[in-house]
C-alpha cells in the first residue's frame, strides 16, 4: 500500500455521469488522496461524501474553487463537470501548477484546445484529454496487431456505438451534440487503431427522438471516412438501443479481420431444445468500460508521478476534434467534408 507520502493529492470537478465512475475509481486507488469534491450540486456532493464516509475529502462549491489551489497537498485535478465549464477548469487548474486529467473535451472550439495545450508546456504541467476507449484491453490488442500487419493491408473497418439507456434531457442539453460528445470516440478509435487521419468524411444523420429533435441535435448517425491510402471506414451511432450498450468494431485486411464483439456478464451460452441463449450484453458504456477508466486513471497517475508519456498528444487532440467537427459540417451542408491533417 502506498504511504500518504507517496500519494497523488487530487481534486475531483465534477460528480455527474463520468464524475461518478472516476470518483469510484479514485476512492480506491491506493496511489491517490481524494482531497476535495467540486461540484455546483452541494446537496449530492455533501451525500456522495456522507454515503462514503469521507473523512479526509472537503465538499467545494463549484464558483469558489480558490481554496483547492490554496492546497499544496493538490497535485492535480480531474476534470469532469459540464462540458462548457471544462477550459475555464483546465485553465485554471493549469495556471495554478497542476496536471489535468480531463473529460473529453478539454475545451469546445478547437483554438482552446490549442490554447491550453500551450499554456500545459509553459507552465510544464501535465494535460491528459481521456480517450478512454485507447485503455479497453479489446481495442489496444485490436490496435496492436493490425499495426503489427496480422490482417495485412487494411480495408474497411467498421464501428457500431448505440447508447443505453437514453441520456436525460438535462444531460443532451449540456452534452456538446452528438459529434463531440459520441462520435469523436469511434472517430479516435478508428484513427488510432489505423495510425492516421481521414481525408473525406460523409455524414448523414437523423433526430427520431422529440427531445432531442427540439435541441437541434441528432440521435442517429452514419458517418463514412476515406483515409488516403484507400481505406475506408463508417461509424453507426444512436442515442438509445433498447436492448443494452451495443458496442462493436470489425477490421477487415487483405489477410483476414479482428472482431471486438459485444461483451455480456458472463460468457455463459445455453443449448437446449428450447433454444439457444446468452446474458443480454451490458447495459452501459460504465460497465462495458469499466477496466478502460481504471486503466486511464492509473496512466495520468504514472504521467503526474513521471513514469510516463502522455498517452493522448496534443496533436491528436486536435486532429480527432477538427474530424469530428468535419463530419459535423457534412451532416448540416449534406456535403463531404475533405480535411488534410499529418500526423506531426
Amino acid at each position: 500500500m502506498a504511504s500518504s507520502d507517496d500519494r497523488v493529492g487530487v481534486a475531483l470537478f465534477g460528480l455527474g455521469r463520468a464524475g461518478m465512475i472516476h470518483f469510484m475509481n479514485l476512492l480506491r486507488n491506493e496511489r491517490v488522496a481524494l482531497l476535495y469534491l467540486v461540484e455546483r450540486d452541494l446537496d449530492k456532493a455533501h451525500q456522495t461524501a456522507t454515503k462514503y464516509r469521507l473523512t479526509e475529502t472537503k465538499v467545494v462549491a463549484a464558483d469558489d474553487s480558490a481554496s483547492v489551489y490554496a492546497d499544496a497537498r493538490v497535485t492535480a485535478v480531474v476534470v469532469c463537470a459540464p462540458t462548457f465549464e471544462h477550459e475555464a477548469i483546465v485553465r485554471t487548474a493549469l495556471e495554478n501548477g497542476r496536471g489535468v486529467f480531463c473529460e473529453k473535451p478539454i475545451s469546445q472550439q478547437e483554438p482552446g484546445i490549442k490554447a491550453l495545450y500551450e499554456l500545459a508546456e509553459k507552465v510544464n504541467k501535465p494535460l491528459f484529454c481521456s480517450f478512454n476507449r485507447r485503455f479497453d484491453p479489446s481495442v489496444k490488442l485490436m490496435r496492436d496487431r493490425t499495426l503489427a500487419g496480422e490482417i495485412g493491408k487494411v480495408h474497411v473497418v467498421k464501428t457500431c456505438s448505440r447508447d443505453s439507456p437514453l441520456p436525460t434531457p438535462e444531460y443532451l442539453a449540456i452534452s456538446g451534440g452528438m459529434f463531440h460528445d459520441c462520435a469523436v470516440h469511434d472517430i479516435d478509435m478508428i484513427c488510432w487503431v489505423l495510425g492516421d487521419y481521414p481525408t473525406t468524411v460523409y455524414t448523414a444523420a437523423h433526430a427520431h427522438v422529440d427531445v432531442i429533435r427540439s435541441l437541434g441535435d441528432v440521435d442517429t448517425v452514419v458517418i463514412a471516412m476515406k483515409f488516403k491510402d484507400g481505406t475506408l471506414a463508417t461509424i453507426d451511432l444512436s442515442r438509445f438501443a433498447a436492448y443494452g450498450y451495443d458496442q462493436r468494431i470489425e477490421v477487415f485486411g487483405s489477410k483476414g479481420m479482428l472482431v471486438s464483439e459485444n461483451q455480456r456478464p458472463t460468457e455463459l451460452t445455453s443449448l437446449t431444445g428450447q433454444g439457444t441463449s446468452q446474458d443480454v450484453i451490458k447495459y452501459s458504456f460504465p460497465q462495458r468500460y469499466a477496466e478502460s477508466y481504471v486503466a486511464a486513471i492509473e496512466h495520468f497517475l504514472d504521467v503526474v508521478q513521471g513514469k510516463a508519456v502522455i498517452a493522448v498528444s496534443k496533436m491528436e487532440t486536435l486532429n480527432v476534434s477538427a474530424v469530428a467537427t468535419a463530419c459535423e459540417e457534412s451532416h448540416r451542408t449534406g456535403q463531404p467534408v475533405h480535411l488534410a491533417l499529418t500526423n506531426s
